[in-house]
């Protein structure tokens, strides 16, 4: 494939090979007018596909009114859906941002603040963004090389390990914070045993448990709340990607029994709760229901189990629509030639394919990804 050259951008990411026009459902279409069956998602973003209906008339109905508004005055959108978020989490009060990055700042600065101690455990090859606080958090070494010193304070435990947990835990720590699911640390799903060790050791010393769900949450593992199914309740937790179907948003929430810590002038965010965004979100936190839940568990049972028959896959591990495959030899390849194929999907480290696909996807779409992924690892 030939580079789409960017000259005026930053290069903070490898060059693109592909530019995408358009959108429509679980497809993709780039400038030439190839189609392409989107597995990535936006790497988990589009979680109801392009163009839904529902963020689609929301938004455009917003925009028709009244796009910005400072935070200093409310707007019906954005204490709609927090009171929306709030129900699903079972009582909590939000705060709104632009991205999950920021979401995980204000995590941090709010359990340093509700704890009075700077201290984060969390766990190694965990992500949690690339702004400073959030990285110094990111138990992924080569993410940080060129940045240090970063936030001080930080220590990590292996996943799925509580003797680690046990031996990275000080008293200095206000704050541990988990992914449900590790997405960009190889799809490694936290065990029920390990959640429930690391949410008594949060409470023995007195920190605030935090998941964060930027990748997991807003039904992406067949729950609204990947917590949901481990049986634990944080008392933070974070969103981004898939709240607002593609548009920028960002959300901490905090649990009833764990606000107060929080003033006027401690935290904010200028476009945080835009109306237009939080309007787009309302109506996908009111699509994803029960039903579609049930098919996000049952096509990622289908992907999984027709995953694992490929050749040179050797796991296959994640929940619901969160799913990787660990491979005997590099990722990136069977990418790249997947998209030449005309099938998008993700790497999640040197050697594991990620599948992300909208939560709206056919069993049919599935198949089709299966066999294309079929002729690709058999090349």
């Amino acid at each position: 494939m030939n580079t789409v050259l960017g000259s005026a951008l930053l290069p903070t990411y490898p060059a693109p090979t592909v530019e995408f026009v358009d959108g429509d459902g679980v497809w993709l279409t780039d400038a030439a007018g190839k189609r392409y069956l989107d597995f990535a998602a936006g790497i988990a973003v589009v979680g109801l596909g392009h163009k839904h209906p529902a963020p689609l008339a929301a938004a455009h109905a917003q925009l028709d009114r009244l796009w910005h508004a400072s935070n200093l005055f409310a707007t019906e959108p954005v204490l709609s859906l927090a009171r929306k978020l709030s129900d699903r989490f079972g009582g909590a009060q939000c705060f709104f941002c632009n991205s999950g990055a920021e979401a995980n700042e204000a995590a941090i600065k709010y359990a340093r603040k509700a704890t009075g101690r700077p201290g984060v455990l969390a766990l190694e090859q965990g992500f949690h963004g690339r702004t400073t606080g959030a990285l110094a958090i990111t138990g992924q070494p080569s993410k940080q090389a060129g940045f240090e010193p970063l936030l001080p304070g930080a220590r990590f435990a292996t996943p799925n390990d509580v003797a680690s947990l046990h031996a990275a835990a000080s008293d200095d720590v206000g704050l541990v914070i988990l992914e449900p699911v590790l997405g960009e640390g190889g799809v490694i799903p936290l065990e029920q045993s390990f959640v429930e060790a690391a949410a008594a050791l949060a409470s023995e010393l007195g920190a605030l448990l935090a998941f964060d769900e930027v990748q997991t949450g807003v039904g992406r593992t067949g729950s609204f709340f990947a917590f949901e199914r481990l049986g634990v309740r944080p008392q933070l937790a974070t969103l981004a990607k898939g709240l607002a179907n593609g548009l920028p948003i960002g959300c901490l929430l905090v649990a009833d029994e764990a606000t107060g810590a929080f003033s006027p002038g401690d935290h904010g965010s200028t476009f945080g709760g835009n109306p237009v965004v939080c309007a787009a979100a309302g109506a996908v936190v009111d699509t994803i229901d029960d039903e579609l839940l049930a098919g996000v568990r049952a096509n990622g049972e289908r992907l999984a189990a027709g995953l694992a028959g490929l050749n040179g896959v050797t796991e296959v591990r994640g929940a619901g629509l969160l799913v990787g495959a660990v491979l005997d030899g590099p990722a990136q390849p069977v990418a790249d030639a997947a998209l030449e194929a005309g099938l998008v999907c993700l790497t999640s480290g040197p050697n594991v394919l990620r599948l992300a696909p909208p939560l709206v996807v056919s069993a049919a779409e599935v198949d089709l990804a299966l066999r294309t992924l079929t002729e690709v690892t058999s090349a």
